[in-house]
């Protein structure tokens, strides 16, 4: 059996309208929205890269060499080894101010060896909580900067490289190191001296990483006051690419790029150059989306499906021109997340941002981008992960379900409606190794303040669910505001250092109905669906 309607969802008017504006010409859709639904259990529409949820270290935590040594928190690990498998991409505006400076006389420090050891890998309690308070002040100088578009060259020693491939290596992740791009010659061609410097040290501790050059070319000329075109910068890829190629621990490693901005402008024309001269040297094209400028955005736009759907144009938009260029090379989104301008202060580092984010992983698998990488874990910004104390944001924990529950089969479902899409889904197989071949995660969201209600068909209703339905610890607007977020009603957090929550579903007989509170994020995995795509 192919398509077959098997969903009907309406929003119930069982909670009182308050907290976010809607304007009028919403109201009437907002009240009376039915949304029928089709879907396809008999074949996968495609597949991601298993690391497809993938996350990023800023750059900007090498502004000051100390700081790279957070990197040795327990808690940063354990967190960490829960995203895996995933990329762990180095990278950012200042990666481009970076220069590597090796210092032949270096001594092993007495935290972190170069031989990198795991379990040696571990800050002392009383030098992470230092750090830490000294980071906090760090970042008000790096925001600085960043306001005045003025950034200083910093020089960084094997230390920052050792410390960074140690807590790939340790919590299982695959390595891209960003290189700079801004080092040119007088003909403005890039000048890899100081790449091939860094390279060849990398060699010598046979550290198994990927590549990148430069972070966000279209940028260039404000930053930096230099212009680099799209034809230019796929010479300079094709050159590193030759450089890698007479290595013999690189010659087979990942390159990637060019990481340009969204479409918009010469930005368009970047890339089209880029991919003239430079395809052939990178394994997959990178580009770059934010829904907002973090500086002037607002809560409804967070909850806004007009905003969450302009990320279809945009990536439609790269992936004709990088079809055209060169058919069948895979397109990443290499660096993303709410709001631009290090995001949004007290809307990218809670509850509400988890809607951006769950429906940006749902659209990018569906639309056909193989890889997403998360901005940041942890760095400089409000988009992080993980808050300044290292203590895991909502974000993390709804990127940690995702990790254990969805696989990397797309399926297809498609809803009818009238009026807003507040309620969102996407469906894939679900996790192999948590559930067994043929069961299937629905992917769900309610930006809605009221309830919706999901009515299910003979095949989805007469099999067992793991519910994993997660609120804001408050309800209503206050909610959303909220650094914390509950797991079918019980609050997520670290039961210690090392030690995450067990993050159990609840277990639901077979039903007719599923429920979506408001303002909710769910996932629900059909168990014995028993879909011939998951097999």
């Amino acid at each position: 059996m192919k398509s077959v309607p098997v969903l009907f969802l309406s929003l119930l008017s069982l909670y009182r309208t308050h907290g976010v504006h809607i304007p009028e010409q919403n109201r009437t859709s907002l009240e009376d929205l039915d949304l029928g639904v089709v879907l396809d259990l008999s074949s996968v529409v495609r597949r991601v890269d298993p690391r497809f949820l993938s996350v990023t270290i800023d750059a900007s935590l090498a502004s000051e060499e100390r700081f790279m040594y957070l990197l040795g928190s327990p808690k940063l690990r354990t967190l960490s080894q829960a995203l895996t498998p995933s990329f762990l991409r180095f990278g950012g505006t200042r990666q481009d101010f970076m220069v590597f400076t090796p210092q032949s006389n270096l001594q092993q420090d007495s935290v972190f060896s170069p031989v990198l050891s795991c379990d040696k890998l571990e800050l002392p309690p009383w030098l992470e909580e230092h750090l830490k308070k000294e980071w906090t002040q760090q970042q008000v100088l790096l925001m600085r900067e960043d306001l005045r578009r003025k950034y200083r060259r910093v020089k960084f020693t094997e230390n920052t490289v050792d410390v960074l491939h140690s807590f790939a290596n340790c919590s299982g992740m695959d390595l891209i190191f960003g290189l700079n791009a801004l080092l040119r010659t007088s003909e403005n061609a890039w000048n890899s001296s100081n790449a091939r410097s860094l390279l060849q040290y990398c060699e010598s501790r046979q550290y198994k990483m990927s590549w990148e050059l430069g972070n966000e070319p279209n940028s260039y000329e404000k930053k930096a006051g230099i212009r680099v075109d799209g034809v230019q910068l796929g010479q300079d890829f094709t050159r590193l690419r030759e450089m890698m190629s007479q290595s013999k621990l690189y010659h087979k490693a990942g390159l990637y790029g060019p990481d340009v901005g969204q479409p918009r402008d010469h930005r368009t024309d970047i890339l089209q150059g880029f991919l003239q001269s430079g395809a052939d040297a990178v394994d997959a094209v990178t580009w770059h989306h934010y829904y907002v400028n973090g500086r002037d955005t607002s809560l409804e736009d967070f909850l806004d499906p007009d905003i969450l759907d302009t990320l279809t144009l945009k990536t439609k938009e790269v992936l004709e021109t990088v079809k055209l260029a060169s058919p069948k090379k895979p397109v990443w989104l290499g660096e993303t997340s709410s709001a631009f301008g290090g995001g949004a202060v007290g809307l990218s580092d809670t509850f509400v941002a988890g809607f951006m984010w769950l429906d940006k992983l749902g659209l990018a698998a569906k639309l056909g981008l193989d890889v997403v990488m998360r901005q940041v874990l942890v760095g400089s910004g409000t988009y992080h992960l993980v808050d300044e104390n290292l203590d895991p944001l909502p974000d993390y924990w709804l990127s940690v379900l995702y990790k254990r529950l969805v696989g990397p089969e797309v399926l297809k479902v498609e809803g009818f409606h009238s009026g807003r899409k507040r309620v969102r889904l996407y469906l894939h197989c679900a996790h192999k190794q948590r559930y067994r071949r043929g069961a299937v995660t629905l992917i769900s969201m309610n930006l809605s303040e009221r309830a919706a209600r999901v009515s299910l068909p003979a095949r989805l209703s007469s099999s067992t669910v793991d519910a994993f339905v997660l609120v804001s610890e408050q309800p209503g607007e206050e909610g959303l505001y909220s650094s914390t977020v509950t797991l079918n009603g019980d609050i997520l957090k670290m039961l210690d250092d090392k030690t995450l929550p067990d993050l159990k579903g609840a277990r639901l007989q077979p039903t007719e109905r599923l429920q979506l509170p408001p303002y909710s994020l769910a996932f629900f995995v059909f168990i014995d669906v028993a879909a011939s795509a998951c097999f």
